[in-house]
């Protein structure tokens, strides 16, 4: 089985510094250097796309422009590449949901994945009409996924939980192909959501061990629930020719920090009610010190970023041994970025990817089409 490789579409604006914001953590002005317009977010998604990225993770927040209409339109420059679009199942109905989903597969020819949000901040929530509780947030997800499938499956829905109701909700037209839906969380509400519902099941960047004991820890829901996943893992990644030459850069990152800059954003993030944000805090404890946390796996971009902190760093050799300690582990699908996000595509894929094939374990996914090979194993 191929690897799957997903990038990141930079929608609160791209820049050579670190992007901060999300998760309680301040927006920065370096997003305003390369402003996320439609012509460069498709400059990004097409060098992606040939490169061999299956798809494109756009987040979700009052901090970016919204996933569902920018990729629509981005999705008008590509041909392939799908788009991992994140969205909150609080703010808008299942049915309505499941409609927008079916509509987009059709205009795109089937390029759409879901990233399912449940939202791990009561403050940002309820600036968008969500007064639920963190648990209820989560009782309500699996109440609104439990609508959509039944609708993309051709069902006519009627449900009375205790927070969404439908009467006779049904879809005129279901999507073909069903989206595959992504979903990450780390408190035990989350893990059930999953093991019910989800297809993938996302973990940001920790060290291997505790990515092994998230891993038992939902194959164990799952199995439960009679259902398998698949896993990915959310990581920034900084590669070059050599291991010098991609701390450098990683060291030049974390120069650019400002101490007063780290300290409103730590002081932000340290009020999240997400689990998965308290454990990548744990990772450097706001502190500028010793940030490798594992072999190549640097906890810097944390220090000014909410949500995924690590990144990968090394040489394209070490970058791609860490990959597959990874996915000996089972891990899949890798959904990265880098700053900034045209550039660090291209260390990526020109640097790493190949080496990856070399090992058997990538394979261009329109070069396997070409060769006329069965088709890259990938998210529909």
């Amino acid at each position: 089985m191929s690897l799957t490789f997903h990038w990141f579409l930079p929608t609160s604006g791209d820049s050579r510094d670190v992007v901060g914001g999300g998760h309680g953590a301040p927006a920065t002005d370096s997003g305003r250097n390369r402003p996320p317009t439609v012509a460069y977010l498709s400059q990004i998604a097409r060098a992606a796309e040939d490169l061999g990225f299956v798809g494109a993770l756009t987040p979700t927040g009052a901090w970016c422009e919204d996933a569902w209409l920018t990729t629509a339109m981005v999705s008008q420059a590509t041909e392939r590449l799908k788009f991992l679009v994140a969205f909150r199942p609080g703010l808008l109905s299942p049915t309505l949901a499941a409609q927008m989903a079916s509509t987009y597969q059709r205009q795109t020819g089937g390029r759409l994945l879901l990233n399912v949000v449940t939202g791990g901040e009561s403050r940002e929530q309820r600036a968008f009409g969500d007064f639920l509780d963190k648990d209820a947030r989560y009782r309500r997800t699996g109440e609104f996924l439990q609508v959509v499938r039944e609708l993309w499956e051709g069902g006519t829905v009627n449900l009375r939980g205790r927070h969404l109701q439908v009467e006779e909700a049904q879809l005129v037209r279901t999507p073909d192909p069903v989206p595959e839906v992504y979903f990450g969380g780390s408190s035990p509400a989350a893990g059930q959501v999953a093991a019910r519902h989800v297809d993938v099941y996302l973990t940001w960047g920790e060290p291997p061990a505790q990515v092994a004991a998230k891993i038992a820890w939902m194959r164990g829901l799952a199995a439960e629930q009679g259902r398998t996943l698949r896993f990915g893992i959310r990581l920034h990644v900084i590669t070059r020719d050599t291991a010098e030459a991609a701390w450098t850069e990683a060291h030049r990152l974390l120069d650019g920090f400002d101490p007063e800059t780290v300290r409103a954003v730590q002081a932000g993030l340290a009020r999240s009610e997400s689990e998965g944000q308290r454990r990548m805090l744990a990772l450097h404890n706001g502190a500028r010190g010793d940030l490798e946390i594992h072999p190549n796996l640097w906890a810097g971009i944390g220090l000014v970023r909410g949500g995924a902190g690590t990144a990968l760093v090394g040489s394209h050799e070490e970058v791609a041994d860490r990959i597959a300690e990874y996915h000996a582990l089972g891990i899949d699908e890798f959904v990265l970025s880098g700053y900034p996000h045209l550039e660090e595509a291209y260390w990526f894929g020109e640097g790493v990817l190949p080496r990856l094939a070399a090992r058997g374990l990538w394979r261009h996914p329109a070069r396997a089409r070409a060769a006329g090979g069965a088709p890259v194993p990938v998210a529909v």
